[in-house]
Protein backbone atom coordinates (compact mmCIF):
# COMPACT_ATOMS: atom_id res chain seq x y z
CA UNK A 1 0.00 0.00 0.00
CA UNK A 2 1.43 2.89 -1.37
CA UNK A 3 -0.18 6.63 -0.08
CA UNK A 4 0.91 10.12 -0.45
CA UNK A 5 -1.42 11.15 2.10
CA UNK A 6 0.39 12.44 4.93
CA UNK A 7 0.64 10.15 8.25
CA UNK A 8 -1.23 13.00 10.25
CA UNK A 9 -4.40 12.30 7.93
CA UNK A 10 -4.62 9.08 8.23
CA UNK A 11 -7.53 6.53 9.72
CA UNK A 12 -6.21 4.23 12.25
CA UNK A 13 -6.94 1.72 9.82
CA UNK A 14 -5.18 3.70 7.02
CA UNK A 15 -1.96 3.51 9.20
CA UNK A 16 -2.13 0.48 10.46
CA UNK A 17 -2.30 -0.93 6.58
CA UNK A 18 0.33 0.76 5.76
CA UNK A 19 2.66 -0.07 8.75
CA UNK A 20 1.84 -3.56 8.01
CA UNK A 21 3.19 -3.06 4.38
CA UNK A 22 6.52 -2.01 5.38
CA UNK A 23 6.93 -4.52 7.80
CA UNK A 24 6.11 -7.01 4.72
CA UNK A 25 8.65 -5.43 2.91
CA UNK A 26 11.46 -5.07 5.69
CA UNK A 27 10.94 -8.66 6.57
CA UNK A 28 11.59 -9.74 3.01
CA UNK A 29 15.06 -7.92 2.51
CA UNK A 30 14.87 -6.99 -0.77
CA UNK A 31 14.85 -3.32 -0.35
CA UNK A 32 17.92 -1.24 -0.49
CA UNK A 33 19.79 0.23 2.41
CA UNK A 34 18.44 3.40 1.79
CA UNK A 35 15.19 2.83 1.14
CA UNK A 36 14.80 0.41 4.47
CA UNK A 37 15.64 2.94 6.71
CA UNK A 38 13.07 5.70 5.23
CA UNK A 39 10.37 2.68 5.09
CA UNK A 40 11.65 2.56 8.95
CA UNK A 41 11.39 6.22 9.44
CA UNK A 42 7.94 6.10 8.06
CA UNK A 43 7.06 2.47 10.31
CA UNK A 44 8.08 4.76 13.45
CA UNK A 45 5.63 7.73 12.41
CA UNK A 46 2.57 5.34 11.71
CA UNK A 47 3.36 2.96 14.82
CA UNK A 48 3.39 6.68 16.58
CA UNK A 49 -0.12 7.69 14.41
CA UNK A 50 -1.86 4.17 15.71
CA UNK A 51 -0.50 4.31 19.53
CA UNK A 52 -2.16 7.89 19.80
CA UNK A 53 -5.28 6.88 17.96
CA UNK A 54 -5.75 3.67 20.14
CA UNK A 55 -4.88 5.81 23.56
CA UNK A 56 -7.89 9.13 22.04
CA UNK A 57 -10.11 6.44 21.97
CA UNK A 58 -9.47 4.33 25.35
CA UNK A 59 -9.84 7.54 26.94
CA UNK A 60 -13.26 7.96 25.35
CA UNK A 61 -14.65 4.81 26.40
CA UNK A 62 -16.41 5.02 29.59
CA UNK A 63 -17.39 2.32 32.03
CA UNK A 64 -21.06 1.28 33.15
CA UNK A 65 -21.58 1.93 36.66
CA UNK A 66 -23.56 -0.41 38.50
CA UNK A 67 -25.68 0.39 41.80
CA UNK A 68 -25.79 -2.27 44.97
CA UNK A 69 -28.45 -4.21 43.56
CA UNK A 70 -26.60 -4.43 40.09
CA UNK A 71 -28.57 -2.52 38.00
CA UNK A 72 -27.13 0.40 35.62
CA UNK A 73 -27.26 3.63 36.91
CA UNK A 74 -24.86 5.79 34.86
CA UNK A 75 -21.11 5.63 33.59
CA UNK A 76 -17.97 6.70 34.59
CA UNK A 77 -14.50 7.67 33.17
CA UNK A 78 -12.49 4.21 31.90
CA UNK A 79 -9.62 2.98 34.13
CA UNK A 80 -7.06 0.53 33.35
Amino acid sequence: MTTDKPVSEMSFEEALRALEDIVTRLERGDVPLEQSITLYETGAKLKKQCEERLNAAQMRVEAIRLSENGTPEGTEPFTA
